[in-house]
C-alpha cells in the first residue's frame, strides 16, 4: 500500500483536471468566471495577491488565543459555501427546472438542485467539523478543487493564465526554499484538518483525526510515514492552463475527429504530469518540495510544444489570436 500512495495522489490529481474540463463550459454559460475581462493581462493580479496574502494572514492568526479554532470556522464555512454555488450550478445541469410538488393549489416550489447542493455542503461541512477522516478531507478538497479548475481557467485566457503560472511558481519555490512559511502553513493546515492538503494514507484504516503533526512526520524517512500530502493548489493552478487552452483556443483544424484545443488541453495535462513524475523523485527523498515549478513548468512546457505541433504558429496563443 505503502508504494501506492503516489498513485492515489495521481488520481486525486487528474480527477481534478477532467472535472474541470467538463465543467468548463457549462461554468462559462452560467457565468462563474471571476474576471469581467479574461484577456487582460492583470486579471490574474487580484487571485496572485490572496494567494501570497492568505497564508500570511492564516500564520499571523493561528498562534494567537482562540486563533486556530476561529481560523478553521472561518475557512470551513467558505469551503461550504462554495461547494454550495459550484454544486448548485453543476446540479442545475441534471436539474434545470423548478416543479411543483402536489398539491398543486398550495403553489409550493421545490428546486431539486438547491436541496441537493445545500444538503450535501452542509454534510460536508458537519463531517470536516466533527470527524475530519482523510476520505471526508479528500473528497472536499477533490470537489473543490475540480470546481476552481474550471472556475479559474474561464476566467483567464491564456497569457493571463501563463502569467499566473509563471507568477506562483516563482512564489512556490521562495516560500518553500527560502522563507520556508509555506513548510509552517502546511503544518498549521494538517493541525486543523482542512481541505487544503490532500491526503493519501498507507492504508484505508489510517485515523487522521488522531494523526501527529506533519512537524513530527516530517523527521521519519518517507517509507516510515502514514500518508502522504499534497497541496490543493498543487492541483488547481496547473490545471488553470489546461482548461483555459481548452476554452479560449480555436477547436479547429480537428484531428482524429477531436478539436485542436483539446489536444492542446491533453498535453498541457500530460506535461503537468511528466513534472509530478519528477516532483515525486524527490518528495520520497523526504524533504519538502515546492510542488508548482515542476507541475507548472511541466504544464507551460507541454502547453508550448502542443500548440506549436497543432497550431503551426509559435504565437501560443498569447494574443488571443493565431
Amino acid at each position: 500500500m505503502r508504494s501506492l500512495r503516489w498513485a492515489g495522489l495521481l488520481a486525486l490529481y487528474v480527477g481534478a483536471q477532467a472535472v474541470g474540463l467538463a465543467l468548463a463550459q457549462p461554468f462559462r454559460v452560467v457565468g462563474l468566471a471571476s474576471t469581467t475581462n479574461p484577456e487582460s493581462p492583470t486579471a490574474p493580479l487580484v487571485f496572485i495577491a490572496i494567494i501570497i496574502l492568505a497564508p500570511l494572514a492564516i500564520l499571523f492568526l493561528a498562534p494567537k488565543r482562540g486563533g486556530m479554532a476561529t481560523l478553521r470556522q472561518l475557512i470551513l464555512l467558505a469551503i461550504a459555501g462554495s461547494l454550495y454555488f459550484t454544486l448548485y450550478a453543476t446540479l442545475l445541469l441534471v436539474f434545470p427546472n423548478y416543479y411543483l410538488p402536489p398539491p398543486y393549489a398550495a403553489e409550493l416550489v421545490v428546486d431539486p438542485a438547491l436541496i441537493l447542493a445545500a444538503t450535501f455542503s452542509a454534510a460536508i461541512y458537519l463531517a470536516l467539523l466533527m470527524e475530519p477522516q482523510w476520505y471526508v478531507v479528500d473528497l472536499a478538497g477533490f470537489l473543490a478543487a475540480g470546481a476552481l479548475v474550471a472556475i479559474l481557467g474561464i476566467s483567464f485566457a491564456i497569457l493571463p493564465a501563463f502569467i499566473l503560472l509563471g507568477a506562483l511558481m516563482v512564489y512556490d519555490a521562495i516560500a518553500v526554499y527560502r522563507t520556508k512559511h509555506m513548510v509552517s502553513l502546511a503544518d498549521v493546515v494538517t493541525e486543523m484538518k482542512l481541505p487544503i492538503l490532500m491526503v493519501m494514507p498507507d492504508s484505508p484504516g489510517y485515523d487522521y483525526t488522531s494523526a501527529p503533526a506533519l512537524a513530527a512526520q516530517r523527521g521519519q524517512p518517507v517509507e516510515e510515514r502514514a500518508a502522504m500530502f499534497m497541496g490543493l493548489g498543487d492541483i488547481v493552478i496547473p490545471g488553470t492552463l489546461v482548461v483555459s487552452a481548452f476554452v479560449w483556443l480555436p477547436s479547429s483544424p480537428a484531428l482524429l475527429g477531436v478539436g485542436a484545443s483539446l489536444w492542446v488541453a491533453a498535453a498541457t495535462l500530460v506535461g503537468s504530469l511528466a513534472g509530478y513524475a519528477l516532483l515525486m523523485r524527490y518528495v520520497l527523498r523526504g524533504n519538502p518540495q515546492a510542488g508548482l515549478p515542476f507541475l507548472n513548468g511541466g504544464a507551460i512546457l507541454g502547453y508550448i510544444v502542443a500548440y506549436v505541433l497543432v497550431y503551426h504558429s509559435f504565437t501560443l496563443g498569447l494574443t488571443g489570436a493565431l
